[in-house]
């Protein structure tokens, strides 16, 4: 009984810590003279179960706009690229019916709804991240207890023989190959070389129905077919989870000394790896009625990845892509499926990721290691309710105010700088016990050519409702002979570039009129927070005043 009484004590002070106001200013400090190290476009990456809603209405309006926030390639990763079936999506699965076998056992190629998709990456001017999976009907092995082909949500999609692994590993390279032949024929050497090309998903859990060294004969003989058709295609994996927990730790460190000590399988030759996948999640909870996010989850996941990879020499500058890195772990899981999801439409969910955006830079920093892309597995799903919280970053074509924190990334170029903050929960806080006691109040920063961009969040785990923050923000070093600056600032939260809202004060209409409809779309784009304005420059430096409310991302753009 003490110890029950204890617990509800500590749990009131924590939500009574969420609540407090800030009387003081938070003091952000910018110094633009110290360098961190280049802005990688980590943020330009996205990724879905379901690859046929690439072609259809919103999906493919989706992509133009995921190509119109990043000066840089956007890459786009979905599954289901070599499953067996009639091209029609559902929740969790996709297909695209590529490899069929003949009455002889030969095999026949069908890239009918292959093109379908990648004509569309093309159209929208994406790249994309070629993830090679899943089994093919006929080509997949007979797994004792796995009877069906295809598994319908809400069951386990995974459970099926898509998932199973080859009954022939040489036929399975043989059509890794054609189908890397075709996509060179189609589309050009020049541009599939840029692509990326990542075997299978998550291996280390059901996703595989074989074992660790089956998977790294898959990987041995996937790859030998991408370089059989495309010599110098960039390859790797091994996609798995977290990691965050031993098993999954030890999968991706036995695969990375598979390639480093063995020869492949296929060829015997030695294994390429140009590039290296994993997938750190976090995991929100319900806490007394209100959503509480996991954010230390998915940082220490990261971090776990990052200390396997920075003990091996040969991979440590190898480029890493965290090939899903989310709040949680299934993107289809509406929140009407599970309540913990209700995160996902409304300003929490952009302030969680500028903060995770911060993070992993700090991880690699520490790690001396090279992230290229943290991949938001999040997308669009067609003939949903409007709302309805699965993971996406657009709801019936209505952009969400996650989206908008991805508009901000674009925006920033060049070499990170200096921050520091008053009100910051430091990173190994973080990673030891969350955002659970006072908010994280702390900023982000790059320097560009002519120009400076600072991220600035408050966030916290619990999102319940709390007083705002008065933040200063004083950018220094601004080149010697500058006089005037000029000033954007940009802002996601409850009343800017926030869909959801406006949706909510219509009375959450699921049948909006066309006049509804229009607002929606424009509440969804990413707004000033007021008009751009001219700022004396004076010793060097700019302080803007400004209050951020809890769960508000903002952008102060400086241009000169």
């Amino acid at each position: 009984m003490r110890k029950f009484a204890l617990t509800l004590i500590c749990a009131a002070a924590m939500q009574a810590a969420a609540q407090a106001p800030i009387s003081n200013p938070v003091s952000i400090q910018v110094d633009l003279a110290k360098p961190q190290g280049p802005y990688k476009p980590i943020y330009s990456w996205f990724g879905y179960d379901e690859s046929n809603y690439t072609t259809m209405r919103y999906g493919k309006q989706l992509l133009t706009e995921l190509h119109d926030l990043s000066p840089v390639p956007v890459y786009i990763r979905a599954h289901h690229l070599l499953t067996s079936g009639n091209g029609v999506a559902e929740l969790k699965w996709s297909s695209s019916n590529v490899f069929t076998l003949d009455a002889n056992g030969k095999p026949v190629y069908d890239f009918t709804i292959t093109d379908q998709t990648f004509d569309e990456f093309q159209k929208a001017g994406v790249r994309p991240m070629v993830e090679l999976g899943f089994m093919p009907k006929d080509l997949a092995a007979t797994v004792p207890g796995v009877d069906a082909y295809q598994v319908h949500y809400p069951n386990s999609t995974i459970s099926g023989a898509s998932n199973n692994p080859p009954k022939d590993y040489a036929m399975w390279s043989e059509l890794v190959q054609k189908y890397t032949e075709h996509l060179v024929e189609r589309y050009g050497k020049e541009q599939v070389r840029t692509w990326y090309f990542e075997v299978w998903n998550e291996p280390d859990i059901p996703y595989w129905h074989a074992t660790p060294e089956e998977y790294n004969k898959l990987y041995d003989y996937s790859v030998a077919g991408v370089r059989a058709a495309l010599p110098d295609a960039i390859v790797g994996g091994p996609a798995s989870t977290g990691p965050a927990s031993d098993k999954a730790e030890a999968f991706l460190d036995n695969f990375l000394k598979h390639c480093l000590n063995d020869k492949s399988a296929a060829n015997g030759k030695a294994i390429p790896l140009d590039f290296i996948s994993f997938h750190p999640k976090g995991r929100p909870t319900v806490v007394d009625g209100h959503v509480r996010m996991g954010l230390a989850n998915e940082l220490k996941a990261a971090g776990n990845g990052f200390r396997v990879v920075a003990k091996y020499p040969k991979y440590i500058h190898l480029p890493i892509i965290l090939s899903e890195a989310d709040p949680e772990g299934c993107a289809a899981c509406s929140m009407k499926v599970n309540p913990s999801n209700a995160y996902r439409n409304g300003p929490l969910y952009p302030t969680y990721t500028a903060a995770a955006i911060k993070a992993l830079f700090e991880l690699q920093d520490r790690y001396k290691v090279n992230l290229i892309s943290m991949l938001s597995w999040s997308f669009e799903f067609e003939d949903k309710e409007y709302f309805e919280g699965f993971r996406t970053l657009a709801t019936n074509g209505v952009d969400k105010p996650v989206l908008n924190v991805f508009r901000m990334a674009g925006l920033m170029s060049g070499e990170r700088v200096n921050t520091s903050s008053t009100g910051q929960v430091s990173l190994d806080d973080i990673l030891n016990t969350g955002v659970k006691q006072t908010p994280d109040i702390d900023a982000f920063a790059t320097k560009g050519d002519h120009e400076a961009a600072v991220m600035l969040w408050n966030y916290h785990d619990d999102d319940v409702p709390a007083e705002g923050a008065p933040l200063q923000v004083t950018i220094g070093s601004i080149p010697t002979g500058v006089k005037k600056v000029l000033l954007e600032h940009y802002r996601i939260d409850n009343t800017h570039s926030n869909s959801y809202t406006v949706w909510k004060a219509m009375g959450s209409p699921q049948a909006p009129t066309a006049e509804q409809y229009a607002r929606l779309k424009e509440a969804g784009h990413l707004e000033l927070l007021r008009s751009p304005e001219w700022l004396d420059v004076k010793d060097g430096k700019v302080t803007i005043a400004t209050e951020l409310p809890r769960q508000a991302t903002s952008l102060m753009r400086l241009k000169w």
